[in-house]
């Protein structure tokens, strides 16, 4: 296969600049496991001069007028809107993400630069407060604004290292905060297309550094006590560590799921089946909000079942530069091997494989299972692959006790044609957000997106990752 889109070798971006000290990290073809570019590696002298850049920078960036913000990243849309194929490509190759969903990433990465240069200009939601409460303060005028927080740490995860880089760094300078980020090792390319495109810009010297680095280095992006706020999104068991370790500064942190949609009696079941199924199966099940756990009305479940393993057995799994393909490889052979080991016990605990249950090299065919015990990874676990479990409930307050049965709380999804069982699940399910006859893997980039419990701490989207970005900063005026 060739890959004529990719360079020979990639650099890094240090304090705005391209830097190429080494060639050490080598990038893989998911599909077919070979090596097919190598990219920079930063040490802990990198590490560090990234963040003395980064601490230096602080007042210039915040000092940025708003429309010179919007003005870089508008900059960055122009420019990704005329390398979109170039970014598609590059993201099917170093995650293995079908070529449709690859484009849909870049989409959703250019939307999310979008609504960030919006935010740069809107209202920071200050505010003028009555202070005159009484005769003391008789006078007084009082009123506060958001001003940036200062230099930030971010780590991205592999599985959409296009949009949720995009998630950190958009409103990082929407906000007037500079940056050091680590992408992912196993998908470092597209940040580093995203730094070559920022480089373009007229940020301020320092603004950003862009290292992919070891673990040992990685430790800097986390302790450091120049950085004044930590954006994680992966893995649980790394995410809480971090917070531990992250000392003063304030922690983001975007973790995993086992994502539950409910299918209520009188439900569409050709609706649910069509978004049921690509909620489990997309991007081969590699999202924290992938649906793992389908809960089905027992008057409902036969037919549903019936459709959803007739709809899921059309999927075609295999090369992701294949057009027709809708799954392709797991980030690794190995993350692969755990996936099929996961659903073997599973099946020797008693559940039963409805379709799928195979594996080829690092593709997993697209399995749903049923009769799955609690106890078994499948169900209690995030599996981050493409395997779905069914399981049936009488009453829909049974089904809320099911969903909420679980350590993670990222998204719900609730098929209904009842508003007030609608509004129930709202008000009682343990999520970050709750959607209504869609899938749970739904999501659009301005709205307020995080979770609860072990799935992780704050908000993203554009604006609420500003308020994180910003602190309250209050005037008061004393006129008589």
């Amino acid at each position: 296969m060739k890959h004529e889109r990719l360079k020979q070798n990639y650099p890094f971006y240090l304090a705005n600049e391209a830097k190429s000290p080494n060639q050490d990290l080598e990038v893989t073809d998911k599909y077919s496991g070979k090596v097919v570019t190598r990219v920079a590696m930063a040490g802990v002298d990198t590490i560090e001069s990234a963040i003395a850049a980064a601490t230096d920078a602080a007042k210039p960036m915040a000092r940025l007028a708003p429309y010179q913000r919007k003005a870089i990243l508008e900059h960055c849309v122009r420019r990704f809107e005329e390398r979109a194929e170039e970014l598609a490509a590059v993201l099917r190759i170093e995650a293995g993400k079908p070529i449709k969903d690859s484009r849909g990433e870049v989409t959703r990465l250019i939307e999310t630069f979008q609504i960030a240069a919006h935010e740069a200009v809107r209202d920071p939601q200050g505010e003028v407060l009555n202070l005159e409460l009484g005769e003391r303060t008789k006078g007084y005028r009082g009123m506060f604004k958001r001003v940036p927080i200062g230099p930030c740490s971010f780590i991205s995860p592999f599985n959409f290292p296009l949009n949720l880089t995009a998630h950190k760094v958009a409103p990082a300078i929407a906000a007037g905060c500079p940056f050091v980020l680590k992408p992912a090792s196993r998908t470092p390319l597209g940040a580093l297309i995203i730094g070559e495109v920022l480089a373009e810009t007229e940020l301020p010297e320092g603004a950003f550094s862009i290292l992919p680095c070891k673990r040992e280095g990685a430790d800097l992006f986390t302790e450091d006590e120049r950085l004044k706020l930590l954006s994680f999104t992966g893995s649980p068991d790394v995410g809480w560590k971090l917070k531990s370790k992250a000392g003063k500064k304030k922690v983001i942190l975007e973790l995993g799921g086992n994502a539950v949609c409910i299918v209520d009696d009188g439900a569409d079941l050709e609706d649910a089946v069509s978004r049921v199924v690509t909620g489990a199966f997309y991007q081969s099940g590699q999202s924290c909000i992938s649906v793992q756990r389908i809960l089905v009305h027992e008057s409902v479940a036969d037919a549903f079942t019936k459709k959803l393993v007739a709809e899921t057995e059309k999927l075609k799994a295999g090369d992701p530069a294949d057009e027709d393909v809708f799954v392709g490889p797991i980030i690794s052979k190995s993350e692969a091997e755990r996936i099929e080991e996961w659903i073997r016990r599973a099946k020797e605990a008693g559940g039963k494989i409805l379709c799928g249950g195979g594996r080829k090299d690092a593709v997993v065919e697209p399995t749903l299972m049923s009769g799955v015990p609690k106890d078994q990874p499948l169900q209690s676990e995030e599996v981050f692959g493409p395997v779905a479990v069914i399981d049936r409930f009488s009453h829909f307050d049974e089904a809320l006790e099911m969903a909420n049965d679980s350590r993670y709380g990222i998204h719900a999804g609730v098929f209904t044609p009842r508003i007030d069982h609608a509004m129930k699940a709202w008000d009682e399910l343990e999520v970050g957000g709750v959607l209504i006859n869609e899938m749970p893997s739904w999501r659009v980039d301005n709205l307020p997106y995080g979770g609860v419990k072990d799935s992780g701490l704050g908000r993203e989207g554009p604006r609420y990752a500003i308020e994180d970005m910003t602190e309250i900063r209050s005037l008061v005026i004393r006129s008589n």
